[in-house]
């Protein structure tokens, strides 16, 4: 049986792993040891991060509803209740891409 050396398969994963850490600080950027720990904690925090993401914007989103409701004089809680009932079947980002850029139609939806 020949002899395999892993020279270029260890250097390629080595690489592979420093590439992910650019932009990192001091050591977790050049050492493969602290730089391959520093990728899994990233990765946790991505994860989290992109979980976050979707909360962060749905309360945005509710934030300026609430913001535009209060305009036309009604609450956020009624707008919602009133778009049930009516079965309007608008999204809340949807609905504050009205507000925001639509006015009239956002307030034709609110008396209607």
């Amino acid at each position: 049986m020949s002899r395999i050396k892993r020279g270029v398969a260890a250097s390629k994963r080595r690489k592979n792993v420093l590439k992910l850490t650019r932009g990192f600080k001091w050591r977790r950027k050049s050492h493969f040891r602290a730089a391959k720990e520093a990728i899994l904690h990233a990765g946790r925090h991505a994860y989290t991060g992109r979980k976050q993401k979707k909360r962060n914007f749905r309360a945005l989103w509710i934030t300026r509803l609430g913001a535009a409701a209060e305009l036309h004089g009604t609450s956020y809680s009624k707008l919602i209740h009133k778009l049930n009932q009516d079965k309007v079947r608008l999204n809340r980002k949807m609905l504050s891409e009205l507000a925001i850029h639509y006015p009239a139609v956002f307030e034709k939806i609110v008396k209607g």
